[in-house]
């Protein structure tokens, strides 16, 4: 048995559950943040059999694809003295998913 932990975007974390649940895996979510923009973040895990990790992580790969957004730039380091900072705008890549698979020596249900 695997364990499977896939950190996602908010954006695509309910539309994976109901993908997983839809072809028979069950899952646990939590919220999390990430570093990154500090963007809101979704960690979900799940327990499959070890001939179903390719089949969930399919599922993950078609939902979570990566998309490109516009943003704000860093603002100028603090010591800066000069007023009047405009912010630029850049575009980053963000989506996608984050997954780990580990063994599982124990599971119990209680």
């Amino acid at each position: 048995m695997k364990s499977i932990t896939a950190i996602v975007q908010n954006d695509d974390a309910n539309k994976l559950i109901s993908a997983l649940r839809e072809n028979g895996f069950s899952s646990t979510k939590m919220s999390s943040t990430g570093g990154f923009l500090s963007s809101g973040n979704t960690t979900i895990i799940s327990l499959v059999d070890d001939d179903k990790v390719d089949e969930e992580i399919d599922i993950i790969r078609k939902i979570c694809q990566t998309k490109k957004k516009i943003t704000a730039a860093i603002p100028p380091s603090s010591f800066s003295t000069v007023g009047g900072y405009l912010p630029q705008t850049i575009e980053v890549t963000v989506g996608g998913a984050v997954v780990f698979v580990t063994n599982v020596e124990r599971f119990e249900k209680i």
